[in-house]
């Protein structure tokens, strides 16, 4: 009997469930979104009961449609939004407050404090982050902070916190296994990456019960395996990666100096740097990029916080587009941005930056500036930040790199594709395969299954679409002006 991998991969708007092949096609996938909310300006928020319950319809869904029984699943990979934060009660398995989203703001104070006390210098020594809200550890001091009945819980060994990947696997084990894998741990600034352990230091200075906090695992083990009566049949889960990790294995970036970028709701890219940690000096996070058979390889990283929900804003507040994949077209009914700069910090602004209070603004704008300007503009600024992460990057690890790998939503704009690759003038190859979030966990999964035997297996089976060679490009006018922008913004 034929048998695939089952991918589970928890984003941050929707939930969705894919079942790969042996040679890594995706033969059937399943999505269904759930509610964004927004309490107060910068807070954003999920219900983790929803994401739950989308991901579980998913998951059968998906089964239905490619008529495969959850017994024809070898095993199951989990990847996820990361640094998203849920508490829980352990006795009733209900979550004690909302997820608390990667993109939420709220936590900046707490940050500060940490900062005015000259600490940032010694948690990016232990954890390789910047003290920025984006991460999991001052999430989870917030909501104790404002739930003083969770103190008497946690004491009592009652509460549980994890990313979701630890949510959906507890709810999957029906509460047998409370785990998250190295690459989530990595992103809570808690968790020291020399050493691979919780940092009671750093516990201890946010000043959160250590109780709560789940076992630390590879991204490709077998940790479990799912409630019969949950899906069908005792799955093996084998596989657990935050989402950006589980794309650098997904685009096969297995070599040092290798690099892709995510155009998600956000941006992401990352470059592999082997088994050393490169601490950077520009403002970057170095982070676990996957921990394989006890071998881990770290990679440095740069976060965009404003990529994708940037066109959804342009489709749902400005309404200039009806549907995400019209940009493209309206983009194209002119021939350059007429001077008008777009910094599309509508989330702050992330790395190199760092500035939680940073916000959007486009300039630059007259009488004759058209729809098609902004929209135009609106690309180049997801692009030009990508490429101030990149030039970053570079610095830091010390490498030129030839080619940058692509995937994520956005990257299937050839016109975005193409302003990138003319920014950064290196080849921008993109895979047949874009969902190589989802792909790489499936490989993780199946390798610490045994349904495939090696990474040159998988080698094999990653295969490019389209490469994007530069143009001749008026970069030099369009990052003067956004240089001009970013000075005043910030």
């Amino acid at each position: 009997m034929e048998k695939y991998i089952l991918s589970i991969d928890a984003g941050t708007s929707s939930s969705r469930a894919l079942i790969i092949d042996k040679k890594g096609k995706i033969k059937g996938i399943s999505q269904f979104e759930f509610s964004q909310i927004f309490p107060k300006e910068g807070w954003v928020e999920h219900n983790p009961n929803e994401i739950w319950e989308t991901q579980l319809k998913a998951i059968k869904e998906v089964f239905k449609k490619t008529k495969t029984s959850p017994e024809k699943i070898h095993s199951l990979g989990v990847t996820n939004q990361r640094e998203t934060t849920v508490i829980w009660n352990k006795k009733t398995g209900e979550p004690v407050y909302n997820a608390i989203v990667w993109q939420d703001r709220r936590t900046a104070e707490i940050c500060n404090n940490l900062k005015k006390q000259n600490l940032e210098s010694f948690f990016q020594s232990k954890t390789g982050l910047l003290l920025d809200p984006y991460f999991s550890g001052t999430k989870i001091k917030w909501i104790f902070d404002n739930n003083p009945s969770l103190h008497k819980l946690a004491e009592n060994n009652q509460l549980a916190f994890g990313t979701i990947d630890s949510w959906l696997i507890w709810k999957l084990t029906n509460g047998k296994h409370h785990v998250t894998d190295v690459t989530n741990a990595s992103r809570t600034l808690i968790f020291n990456i020399k050493e691979l352990k919780w940092d009671q230091e750093l516990i201890d200075l946010i000043g959160i019960p250590n109780n709560i906090l789940p076992k630390v695992v590879s991204c490709s083990e077998h940790v479990g395996n799912t409630e019969k009566n949950i899906l069908g049949a005792e799955i093996p889960i084998t596989g657990i990666a935050g989402d950006q990790q589980a794309s650098l294995f997904g685009q096969m970036c297995l070599e040092e100096g290798d690099v892709k970028n995510t155009y998600g709701t956000g941006c992401f890219c990352m470059m592999n740097t082997g088994e050393k940690i490169v601490n950077s000096k520009n403002r970057l996070l170095s982070t676990i990029a996957y921990q394989i058979n006890n071998k881990t390889i770290y990679a440095i990283e740069g976060s965009i916080f404003t990529a994708g929900s940037l066109v959804q804003w342009l489709r749902d507040q400005l309404e200039i587009i009806s549907n995400a994949s019209e940009i493209e077209a309206l983009a194209s009914t002119v021939k350059d941005n007429g001077g008008v700069t777009f910094i599309p910090a509508l989330s702050g602004l992330g790395a190199p930056y760092w500035n939680p209070k940073a916000t959007g603004s486009i300039l630059g704008i007259t009488r004759g500036t058209e729809k098609g300007h902004i929209a135009r503009a609106a690309l180049e600024g997801i692009a030009i930040r990508t490429y101030e992460i990149i030039q970053n990057m570079q610095k830091d690890a010390n490498t030129q790199f030839t080619n940058l790998k692509v995937d994520g939503g956005a990257s299937n704009n050839n016109l975005l594709m193409q302003i990138q690759c003319n920014l950064i003038d290196a080849k921008v190859i993109r895979p047949v395969i874009t969902e190589t979030t989802a792909l790489g966990v499936g490989f993780l999964a199946g390798l610490g299954s045994g349904y495939w035997k090696s990474t040159e297996d998988l080698k094999n089976i990653w295969k490019h679409d389209r490469e994007f060679l530069p143009e001749i490009f008026n970069k030099k006018n369009i990052l003067s002006n956004w240089k001009e922008a970013i000075n005043v913004l910030c």
